[in-house]
């Protein structure tokens, strides 16, 4: 196994990268707050690294925080240029609460058929106010109908790979066979956080006024003095109970909680503020490598070069008990003993460790950093008459 030792101290901090491979809950040994609710997720957004958890994969309503992926999928019609934030959308009638007995007493902007609205608007409908009727409208005017927005939202999930997710509306009011988990919706809020900057912002906004109706943005901690709450999303019905998504910053510091089925609208965010405060005050967040970092030079046989960069493609984070951090290592063992030519940039060679205390704490690929095509004949024969030697 070859050694090499991190300077954890000094590794750079960051928040706006993403990894190639899939995360896990960390596995470090910290005691998580008591959180009354059906199921949470505290997630470190730079590394996906999920840092407390309660029943995360149990399949629950989501009520309006579906309107996450609703917004996700009408962020890739801007990203793919089928529509523009200044697009002037005409209210259809099943967009109209009096049209739509389905969204009596529920979450509106108050719109009414043949309004002329522009996308921008009904997107901050969508998430200041929670409008499902704003939902409809946006549906039918990127996908021609509800029922094909949702085929498209459910396309997403699987993109994500989401695989505990399935939508039936696209507002988020009970429906059978509707499910997701904590886990999916902060994977998801890490989506929407690193690949809608520019939309993003929308989720900060504290109210909305259409029409002379103005409405609070339901998300009670974009008020909290304690915390730089700037997003996400709360939802509630019967079934799901009390659902909140909260990200807040600190520092170059991004967490994501997820609450699901809270007892109250003042609970849920209480649960959330409890994970997120304790998550910025237990742990230290480092970028341990940077992409296209070397960590050693490895020998190759029958290449054009006899020696090969490796190290990771990607920004790696990790996530650790303050009280830990100068205590953590990093090993990495080659998948062979002899590494051969040709290898392509990004090919697997074998994995890093990082070790806190002796015990593997996160494994992320070992790559080569380089391309490097086979010798000529002459080099290659040498290779092979030291390797029988």
């Amino acid at each position: 196994m070859k050694r090499f030792v991190l300077s954890i101290l000094s590794a750079v901090c960051c928040v706006t990268a993403t990894q190639a491979w899939a995360v896990a809950p960390l596995d470090v040994p910290v005691v998580p707050p008591s959180i009354d609710a059906a199921s949470f997720v505290l997630m470190d957004y730079a590394s996906g690294d999920v840092l407390a958890a309660g029943n995360p994969d149990e399949r629950r309503n989501p009520a309006s925080l579906t309107k996450l992926m609703t917004g996700y999928v009408i962020d890739r019609a801007l990203d793919q240029h089928k529509i523009t934030m200044d697009d002037v959308v005409t209210v259809p009638q099943e967009a109209w609460v009096a049209g739509n007995k389905n969204l009596d007493g529920s979450s509106l902007m108050f719109l009414k058929p043949g309004d002329r609205v522009t996308v921008r608007d009904l997107v901050r409908g969508i998430i200041i106010d929670s409008g499902n009727d704003a939902c409809v409208a946006m549906a039918d005017y990127v996908s021609g109908s509800q029922d094909a927005f949702v085929g498209v939202m459910n396309q997403y999930v699987q993109k994500l790979g989401l695989t505990n997710s399935h939508f039936e509306t696209v507002h988020g009011l009970d429906a059978p066979g509707q499910f997701t988990t904590s886990y999916d919706l902060a994977r998801l809020s890490r989506a929407i956080i690193g690949g809608e900057p520019e939309e993003y912002h929308m989720y900060n906004e504290k109210s909305l006024t259409y029409d002379k109706i103005t409405q609070q943005n339901r998300n009670g901690l974009l008020w909290d003095k304690n915390l730089n709450v700037d997003g996400l999303k709360t939802g509630h019905t019967e079934s799901a109970g009390f659902n909140i998504i909260a990200s807040a910053t600190e520092g170059n510091r991004r967490l994501i909680a997820v609450v699901m089925g809270g007892k109250s609208a003042k609970g849920r965010e209480e649960q959330a503020r409890k994970l997120l405060t304790w998550g910025f005050r237990t742990f230290t967040s480092m970028q341990v490598f940077k992409a296209g970092q070397s960590v050693a030079s490895e020998k190759v046989w029958y290449g054009d070069k006899s020696q090969l960069n490796v190290g990771s493609l990607d920004d790696v984070y990790l996530n650790i008990p303050q009280a830990d951090s100068d205590k953590v290592k990093a090993q990495y063992v080659l998948s062979n003993k002899q590494i051969e030519a040709p290898l392509r940039k990004g090919q697997e060679v074998g994995s890093i460790n990082i070790v806190d205390n002796g015990k593997v704490i996160k494994t992320v690929p070992l790559v080569a950093l380089d391309d490097l095509p086979k010798g000529g004949i002459f080099s290659r024969a040498i290779d092979y008459i030291k390797l029988k030697i």
